[in-house]
């Protein structure tokens, strides 16, 4: 006879556990302790298998022959409702396991950190997980959707952070592709926000492109009266056309002062390209005399604290402010600009070693190489020229 509610909550305990059936393979398990637990027997080839499905009354008897149905349906396919059920509690753990935040933590790990980026590309990545960790860090990676990453990215937009909400977009879609091709997850949400947010502004650093302006600058450089590698970095910084981080990061290793060559590994690069900067006599004797005074291994600028970590993000801008100069006159970054826009207005180097010397990329590798190695020449006697150049505006003379 088949169940019916009325003889479901009639069921008492008994002193151990019991069945009533309701037909087709579908019966309820009375327990010693009063519960109530829905099963459905099957039988698969010679085997007599039998899979939970729940408890009366969190699971209904309607539900419960519905499931049931599903159930005989698959074993009539030739499937086992048993063992697509632990693969689905498998992989409910593996995915439960797998958060965004757990994923992401290994993609800093495995692709950042032993793909030898440089670590300030690594602190920023922590940084964008953060802003994200909130929203969907405990989530299941393959649950997230699109609007759940949003929210997030429209907190930062609605902060004025636009170039930041741009990046931890970017950021979460390279953890989502890593999801996918570690078997996490089958898509990247962020894909489909392309256009959500608004386009940040450009960003131009501020920067000396007066000549005399410039010989007071460097005046102020050698009169800076603060932490010795700080003047050092100052000092050095307006030769090389490097970035702040790429000048920071810095590994004694890296130099030949004898060749007058400082060898930049891809890790530490913008690029991801190696880039290899020609010195001047002016930087070599500052750098030996750095040498002499600091020793020479490991970073050349390390941090006041430790001798293991790079000198502060912060430090040579900091420096600036300190002896007088605004964020809206020098910063730098805009020591590059600085030199480019010099070195344009002399007529004296070709555009392309200029953009060579400033690391900024080819589109087309092949024709980046080209360049290497055609405008070498012309870089070497422009860091002469350029390093010669400062000296004479820092003694006040004109060009």
């Amino acid at each position: 006879m088949s169940l019916t509610i009325t003889r479901l909550k009639s069921l008492k305990p008994k002193a151990r556990p019991y069945k009533v059936t309701d037909g087709r393979g579908l019966y309820v398990e009375i327990t010693p302790s009063g519960g109530k637990l829905w099963r459905f027997r099957y039988r698969l080839g010679k085997s007599q298998k039998k899979i939970c499905i729940g408890s009366f009354p969190e699971i209904s008897l309607a539900e419960a022959r519905d499931i049931a149905f599903e159930a005989k349906q698959k074993v009539a396919r030739g499937d086992d409702p048993a063992l697509e059920k632990r693969k689905q509690k498998i992989r409910n753990e593996y995915l439960a396991a797998n958060t965004f935040e757990t994923v992401a933590r290994e993609y800093i790990e495995e692709m950042m950190v032993k793909g030898g980026l440089a670590q300030a590309t690594i602190v920023k990545a922590n940084y964008f997980l953060k802003q994200l960790a909130p929203a969907i860090g405990k989530r299941p990676l393959d649950d997230i959707e699109p609007f759940e990453v949003l929210a997030p990215l429209k907190r930062l937009e609605g902060l004025g952070k636009h170039e930041t909400a741009k990046k931890t977009r970017s950021f979460a879609g390279r953890v989502f592709r890593y999801g996918v091709a570690t078997t996490r997850c089958t898509s990247d949400p962020t894909s489909l926000l392309k256009g959500a947010l608004r386009a940040p502004r450009p960003t131009h650093y501020a920067a000396i492109v007066d000549p005399k302006k410039l010989g007071g600058l460097l005046r102020a450089i050698d009169d800076f009266d603060g932490y010795i590698l700080t003047k050092y970095a100052l000092q050095i910084a307006p030769h090389v056309f490097v970035r702040p981080g790429e000048l920071r990061h810095a590994d004694w290793e890296e130099f030949d002062l004898d060749d007058g060559i400082w060898r930049i590994p891809a890790g530490k690069m913008k690029s991801r390209r190696a880039h290899a900067v020609p010195l001047s006599r002016q930087v070599i004797a500052l750098m030996k005399d750095l040498g002499a005074q600091m020793g020479m291994q490991g970073y050349v600028f390390p941090s006041v604290r430790s001798g293991l970590r790079p000198m502060s993000e912060n430090a040579l801008n900091a420096a600036f402010r300190r002896m007088g100069y605004s964020k809206e006159e020098i910063t730098a970054h805009g020591l590059r600009s600085t030199a480019s826009s010099l070195l344009n207005e002399s007529g004296k180097w070709s555009p392309d070693a200029i953009e060579r010397a400033l690391a900024h990329g080819d589109s087309d590798a092949v024709r980046g190489i080209y360049h290497r190695g055609r405008h070498w020449d012309e870089r070497v006697k422009m860091a002469q020229w350029w390093s010669d150049y400062l000296d004479e505006l820092k003694a006040g003379k004109k060009r």
